[in-house]
């Protein structure tokens, strides 16, 4: 068999495996956003079913003896054809040590772990969940000794999320942040200079669905390609042919399902900037969810709390709630944009804070993989360490230990991301600013398209040809350092709350 030829075979099974996988992903879309609430039990069959059958087509001996004859041919193949090997060998070595009971047991139980956690959160009722999120961390534990990791499962966690990633780096990572983040929290918290509560009542959502649209449109994102719809926890899921998002709407807090909204966006833009004819390959992946993060959180934050981002949208946005909007000037709305007050949900958690709710997490997750702290336990340390980091305390397990779907899903290591994303973001933002002269003057106009051309060279179009930490040096010429983001918040906010 030629060089070429399993090359194309190569790819051909891979693609078919990626084509499983993403009516996987529409199906636990169509989970949180349309499912009725008594079919659950057959929802949970059928992601068990299409996951075992992406599993026997990923791990089919084929894939396996291809791999091997175009190992051994590396000079025949160009240089990306050689990262897909790579990466391809790397993800076929790891799913093939997975048993097919196995990966049919870990779908179904994330399926109704999700719809336990939906119930007990409503209820605030942590005791119903607590078996379903202690097998999910067996299920989790499992699949690390599977793979060779049983003496460091939550570093397998982690790599999984963010290859090339430990816990001792991020440790590393998060202490440097927390020395320079603190004491910055604490002077914008102490602060006489206090952005306006109670400005916003009254805001019919559907205006709300009519203006997000308009403005992640503007950013960028193909509407042909993809939908923005209603969940529970807002999310993004696809790839470049078909992307589908959430948010979710409060009528009288507009600027969560905004921001929300341009949160998932710079996700669903990061997948439809990968290239169509790579899908299915490494070279049409995303490195990892920290680079993803990184995408998401410089669009919700670095751009679209920006004044010249507010400077082109204030007037449609006054436009579209002339009423609501008639006693709030232009300064209290772009200081409501950039309120920093510490609060116990981390989805509406400001930027200066935001990253305490991070390292809260890192924290629960390291004790439960070292087995020095239990799940039933989990409560009491959470509050324990919210008081610490935010000087708050739940009230309820809803506002604590409960607020956040990721665990349902058997993501443990993924909280880590989205502080590595926000160091990312700002580690990518100087430099772009320094490749590309009159940005602002760009979105004060409303044209967002040298930022998105700039990041689909550098990021998204470089598919998996780099791990986490490697591209961050390929494209800013530096190791990931958190100076930048705390740069960026003193930057952006030392003057706002300057008295």
């Amino acid at each position: 068999m030629t060089t070429e030829a399993a090359y194309a075979e190569l790819v051909s099974r891979l693609k078919r495996a990626h084509v499983l996988g993403t009516v996987n992903g529409l199906l636990g879309w169509d989970e949180q956003v349309n499912l009725p609430p008594d079919s659950a039990d057959l929802r949970g069959e059928q992601l068990a079913l299409l996951a075992e059958l992406q599993h026997a087509v990923a791990s089919d001996p084929r894939v396996g003896e291809l791999l091997t004859l175009l190992d051994g041919q590396p000079g025949e193949l160009a240089a990306d054809q050689r990262v897909v090997l790579k990466c391809s060998r790397r993800d076929y070595d790891r799913v093939v040590k997975l048993p097919p009971e196995f990966v049919r047991e870990k779908a179904r139980h994330s399926s109704q772990t999700f719809h336990a956690w939906a119930r007990c959160k409503a209820a605030a009722d942590f005791a119903g969940y607590v078996p379903f999120l202690e097998k999910q961390l067996e299920l989790a534990k499992q699949e690390a000794a599977y793979l060779g990791y049983a003496a460091a499962p939550y570093d397998y966690m982690i790599d999984r999320h963010d290859p090339g990633m430990t816990a001792a780096v991020i440790e590393r990572l998060f202490a440097e942040l927390t020395e320079g983040l603190v004491p910055f929290m604490r002077e914008i918290v102490s602060s006489p200079v206090k952005a306006r509560t109670g400005l916003f009542r009254g805001f019919p959502v559907e205006q709300q669905r009519a203006f997000l649209h308009a403005v992640t449109e503007r950013l960028g994102f193909n509407y042909r390609r993809g939908r923005i719809d209603v969940s529970l926890h807002p999310f993004c899921e696809g790839s470049a042919a078909d992307i589908r998002m959430t948010t979710r709407f409060d009528k009288d807090n507009p600027l969560d399902s905004l921001f929300s909204a341009i949160h998932e966006t710079g996700h669903g833009m990061y997948e439809q900037g990968t290239r169509l004819e790579h899908q299915g390959t490494p070279l049409g992946q995303a490195v990892g969810m920290g680079v993803h993060e990184s995408q998401s959180r410089l669009w919700e934050n670095q751009v679209a709390r920006s004044r010249p981002f507010w400077r082109f949208f204030e007037p449609r946005f006054r436009e579209t709630f002339s009423a609501q909007l008639g006693a709030v000037s232009s300064d209290e709305l772009y200081r409501a944009v950039n309120a920093v007050r510490p609060t116990l949900i981390r989805v509406d958690a400001d930027e200066v804070t935001y990253n305490l709710h991070i390292i809260l997490r890192f924290e629960i997750e390291k004790r439960l993989f070292a087995g020095t702290l239990a799940v039933q336990d989990l409560p009491t340390a959470w509050n324990a360490l919210a008081q610490e980091l935010l000087g708050l305390t739940p009230a309820n397990d809803r506002e604590g230990v409960l607020q956040d779907v990721h665990w349902s899903g058997g993501m443990f290591g993924y909280f880590p991301s989205y502080c590595l994303g926000n160091m990312m973001a700002s580690q990518f933002w100087y430099k772009v600013h320094g490749d590309l002269t009159g940005l602002e003057e760009d979105f004060a106009r409303g044209d967002f398209s040298r930022l998105l051309g700039w990041l689909r060279r550098n990021i998204h179009e470089q598919g998996r040809r780099h791990d986490t930490q490697e591209l961050v040096k390929v494209v800013t010429g530096e190791p990931l350092t958190p100076k930048y983001l705390l740069r960026y918040l003193r930057e952006r906010y030392g003057p706002l709350y300057r008295a």
